[in-house]
C-alpha cells in the first residue's frame, strides 16, 4: 500500500509543508510538569525558552496551562487561561509570526486562545473524549486539530491500562473520532497514538513498531515521546537524563513516517530530522538513477 500522499495543513491563512517533518517545541507554564526542567513560570525565563526553542529550529510552540502527567490534580479552567496568558504574550512579544498549538482539552479555553491570541492549532490530548464540545469548538475556529488517543483521563490514565490489541482500537478510535470531525466539516487532522496516555511500557513499544500503520488514516502523524516513562524507566534514569533515549525514539519514528515531533529539545530533534532527510534524498536519488 502507498502512503506517499502530500500533507499540509493551513496555519493562519498559510499552509504548512509537513511532507518535511516538523518540530514542536513544548512550552509548559505549569508547576507541575514530569519534566521539572520544561516548566516555565516567570516572564524572563518564558521569553529566554521561546527565545532558544526559535533560535534552535522550532516550527510550532506548543503552549500548556495544565498537566496532563499521569495522576496530575485538574485545575480550573480560570487558573489555566491565566497561565497560557502569561505565555502567549511571551510568545507574542518574541516573535509576531511563530506558528502557536494550545495544549488543552477544554474547548472554552481553546476557543479563548483562537479567538484572542490567534493560536493555529488545538493540540487535545483527550481526542474530544473529556469535553464534548470540543469539536465544534475547533469546526467552529477552523484551525488544525491534533486528535490524540487516550484511555481514560489524566488523573486515571495509568491504573492498569488494558488493550486486546492496542495497535487496532487505537487505529479504530481514529477512524471513528476523524469521521466525526469530517461531519462538522472539520479539514486539518493530525493524529496523535498518544504514547503514555492510558498506555503500559509494553503498550507503548508495541505502538512505536507498528507507528506506520496509523499512516492508512492518509493524515499527518505527531508523536509525543520526549522524556516519558517509556525511555526513561527502560534506561534507568531520571526524565533529565533522558535525552538521548529520546532522540533515538525519536529517529525511530521519523524513519517510520512520522510528521511532527512534539519534543522539550528542540535543536536534537532538529538535527534527527535533518540526517532522516538527507538520507531519504540519497535513497531518492539512487532509486532515480536506476531507473
Amino acid at each position: 500500500m502507498n502512503f506517499k500522499t502530500a500533507k499540509f495543513i493551513n496555519v493562519n491563512g498559510k499552509l504548512l509543508d509537513l511532507n518535511v517533518p516538523r518540530v514542536m517545541g513544548i512550552l509548559n507554564v505549569t508547576p507541575d510538569s514530569f519534566y521539572e526542567q520544561s516548566r516555565t513560570m516567570d516572564w524572563r525565563d518564558l521569553v529566554r525558552r521561546i527565545r532558544q526553542m526559535l533560535h534552535d529550529g522550532a516550527d510550532i510552540i506548543d503552549v500548556g496551562g495544565c498537566s496532563t502527567r499521569p495522576g496530575a490534580d485538574d485545575v480550573s479552567p480560570e487558573e489555566e487561561k491565566g497561565r497560557l496568558e502569561r505565555a502567549l504574550e511571551a510568545i507574542r512579544y518574541v516573535s509576531a509570526d511563530a506558528v502557536v498549538s494550545v495544549d488543552t482539552y477544554r474547548a472554552q479555553v481553546a476557543r479563548w486562545c483562537v479567538e484572542k491570541y490567534g493560536v493555529a492549532i488545538i493540540n487535545d490530548i483527550s481526542g474530544g473524549t473529556l469535553d464534548a464540545d470540543m469539536f465544534d469548538v475547533v469546526a467552529h475556529t477552523g484551525v488544525p486539530y491534533i486528535l490524540t488517543h487516550i484511555k481514560g483521563s489524566p488523573r486515571t490514565m495509568q491504573r492498569c491500562p488494558t488493550y486486546k490489541d492496542v495497535v487496532r482500537e487505537v487505529n479504530l478510535f481514529f477512524s471513528k473520532r476523524v469521521e466525526e470531525l469530517r461531519e462538522r466539516g472539520v479539514k486539518d487532522i493530525i493524529l496523535d497514538p498518544g504514547f503514555g496516555f492510558g498506555k503500559s511500557e509494553s503498550h507503548n513499544y508495541q505502538l512505536l513498531k507498528s507507528l506506520d500503520n496509523f499512516r492508512l488514516h492518509g493524515l499527518p502523524l505527531l508523536v509525543g515521546v520526549s522524556r516519558k516513562s517509556m525511555i526513561h524507566h527502560v534506561l534507568g534514569v531520571k526524565p533529565d537524563q533522558a535525552l538521548n533515549g529520546t532522540t533515538v525514539v525519536n529517529t525511530i519514528c521519523l524513519m517510520k513516517g512520522a510528521n511532527i515531533l512534539r519534543v522539550h529539545d528542540v535543536r536534537p530533534a532538529v538535527e534527527a530530522v535533518k540526517i532522516i532527510q538527507q538520507m531519504k534524498k540519497e535513497e531518492e536519488a539512487c532509486f532515480s538513477s536506476s531507473h
